[in-house]
């Protein structure tokens, strides 16, 4: 008798440290069926949630991409603040998307700095090639049309091909009779700067043609 007393005494006392859901209403006893059925929705929700990794080491990252490779501290980082996977490569793709312009930038301003300073050496030095960019400027605004002159000047190659022109149309160039003919279009014109007369032989009455072709081709 005694033993049952205190197990209702243990039942009421669980009771009512029960929120009002899980007691019957008339009773005031546990109402198991409800506390079932909180514990399995608490299960499935804890059962659904992202899996943080046990060790930083286990994350996964794709950098295929071959911008950077997995840094073990950022790693460390990620897993510290608990993210999963998936948010984990999130936020290397992220700096992936936010670091190919920066990256592309540099290399383009690398490029065109040693572009320079091939022009430079080619032309005897910083001062030298300082006046003769000069007047390849002021030869090519009046010879050649804005697009024409913007194309060859974005290269060493195609800042030699504008000085080359300017060159064959200073007095005293000698013509050959095997000129080609008219730049008609822009395959023409491709075709004319492979040529070897343009890019190897620097021939004066060749280069003028290509300096024309780009005249009729494009217009002033």
């Amino acid at each position: 008798m005694t033993d049952t007393t205190e197990q209702k005494t243990e039942t009421t006392d669980f009771a009512a440290h029960l929120p009002e859901k899980f007691r019957d209403p008339e009773t005031g006893a546990p109402r198991l069926d409800a506390l079932l059925n909180s514990y399995l929705e608490l299960e499935k929700k804890l059962s659904s949630r992202p899996i943080v990794p046990e060790s930083p080491d286990d994350y996964e990252i794709d950098v295929s991409h071959g911008l950077f490779t997995v840094d073990p501290e950022v790693n460390a980082h990620l897993h510290q603040n608990g993210m999963t996977q998936d948010q984990a490569q999130a936020v290397y793709d992220l700096a992936a998307r936010k670091l190919v312009p920066v990256v592309r930038e540099i290399a383009q301003q690398f490029a065109a700095e040693r572009e320079v300073d091939k022009l430079a050496d080619e032309f005897g030095g910083p001062e030298k090639w300082h006046e003769v960019s000069r007047q390849l400027l002021a030869w090519g605004q009046k010879n050649l049309p804005p697009q024409a002159l913007e194309s060859l000047s974005n290269s060493y190659d195609g800042v030699m091909a504008l000085y080359n022109m300017m060159k064959a149309q200073e007095p005293g160039s000698q013509a050959r009779t095997d000129a080609p003919a008219p730049a008609t279009n822009g395959s023409d014109l491709r075709a004319m700067m492979r040529d070897p007369r343009y890019w190897r032989d620097k021939d004066p009455a060749f280069i003028a043609q290509v300096t024309d072709g780009f005249r009729r081709v494009y217009g002033q």
